[in-house]
């Protein structure tokens, strides 16, 4: 992004500069009560006890002291500090409660037996254990990038249509921290495909609008026949989407925001269509309203003719299927990062109606794309990174296969 683009950003204020002191305050508050309940475990038998327990509360607050500083500033935070600073914090932020929890349980449950420290110790210290190999295994299950081929079989695709190859990737999330050789293999995937038609459905860049350059770097030399489509995502929102749409736009990307664009496969007309991001209702932008408008989205589109949606949020398809859309292709919710398959269940699900996998109502077809990268730490356990490979195909009724 050219420094232009960045000195146009909105500068913290000094309210907003106070939010960010007084969250810091919380987070510091929490951290400590975590550190005293696993200090009242462990303090005895730790060399210098209670000494030794503050100094290392002392050192997990270093992370946080950088994250405040930077985190939601009009500067973008450099590889070294997101790899450094942000990614330990948010590795302590997931490791002490749930250490002070266990800690806490152990206690009281040895009270009757005189064995607090005892138990508590252990369940702490298992609890340690558990996440530290949790983590290993979803820090390589987020660099084992899934390609996913599925059939759409579509009652409202003309037959002349038959075969249309769509790639989409979602949530890429990329930073000058993301890694090379795994953006590099998602590219390789995308280009393996041979796709008519490349879709990115939203967060592209993480957090901030200079992540525009190395996802630049990453994907400007994709091409597919019927061109390269994005949409907004909240994190491009957040990011800043004037800045983050020129960017795309300057690589080529055609960009849709609450609007759709015609294309013609084998003489025969078809329609894309993007909405905006329910992030774009509370995050004031500049140029463009972001905020999502399905009628607007549609407004363009011939209520005989085959069309596609790009939704972000999966929350905006049951007002899409109400408007019969075919298939509408979704991102967002990463699975949580954390899924079990087999059962239909993700950490996404306990907050959203939709979120994982595809789902069908009558003849309009979801499908949530799991997230192509992560977002805050590279942690994926039981949903890989995907790159979803899906072919058109006309049918009598309506379903999503493979």
């Amino acid at each position: 992004m050219a420094a232009s683009e960045a000195d146009s950003l909105p500068k913290a204020r000094p309210s907003q500069r106070l939010n960010r002191r007084k969250i810091a305050s919380i987070i510091m508050a929490w951290m400590a009560l975590c550190w005293l309940i696993i200090g009242s475990v462990f303090y005895s038998v730790v060399p210098g006890g209670w000494l030794s327990i503050l100094g290392l509360t002392l050192l997990s607050y270093i992370p946080l002291l950088f994250v405040a500083r930077s985190f939601g500033g009009p500067v973008a935070p450099s590889a070294h500090l997101r790899l450094w600073g942000f990614r330990p914090f948010w590795y302590s932020q997931l490791l002490l409660p749930l250490m002070a929890i266990g800690g806490l349980v152990g206690l009281i449950i040895g009270l009757p037996f005189h064995s607090s420290g005892l138990l508590g110790r252990g369940l702490a210290g298992g609890i340690g254990l558990l996440y530290l190999t949790g983590i290993g295994l979803a820090y390589f299950g987020s660099r084992r990038l899934a390609v996913r081929e599925l059939t759409a079989n579509l009652p409202q695709l003309p037959n002349e249509l038959a075969g249309l190859k769509i790639v989409q990737i979602s949530d890429t999330h990329v930073g000058p921290h993301t890694s090379r050789r795994h953006l590099r293999n998602v590219v390789a995937a995308i280009e393996a495909a041979k796709p008519d038609l490349i879709v990115m459905t939203g967060d592209q860049v993480d957090d901030y609008v200079d992540d525009v350059e190395p996802f630049a770097a990453a994907f400007g030399q994709l091409s597919a026949p019927l061109g390269v489509v994005a949409i907004a995502g909240n994190h491009d929102v957040y990011a800043g989407w004037d800045g983050v749409r020129s960017g795309l736009e300057a690589m080529g990307i055609k960009v849709l925001v609450n609007q759709a664009t015609a294309f013609n496969y084998r003489g025969v007309r078809w329609w894309l269509a993007g909405t905006g991001d329910p992030a774009g209702t509370y995050v004031a932008q500049g140029r463009e309203v972001v905020a999502p408008d399905i009628p607007k989205t549609l407004a363009d589109v011939p209520a005989n003719e085959f069309h596609v949606v790009l939704a972000h949020n999966p929350a905006l398809w049951p007002a899409l299927a109400q408007r019969n859309v075919p298939l509408t292709l979704s991102g967002h919710t990463h699975y949580g990062q954390f899924a079990i398959p087999k059962l239909g269940w993700s950490m996404a699900s306990a907050f959203l109606e939709h979120a994982m996998g595809h789902y069908q109502l009558e003849q309009s077809l979801l499908y949530i794309n799991p997230g192509t990268n992560y977002w805050g730490i590279p942690f994926r356990l039981g949903t890989k990174p995907e790159v979803t490979v899906i072919t058109l195909q006309p049918s009598q009724t309506a379903s999503i296969v493979g």
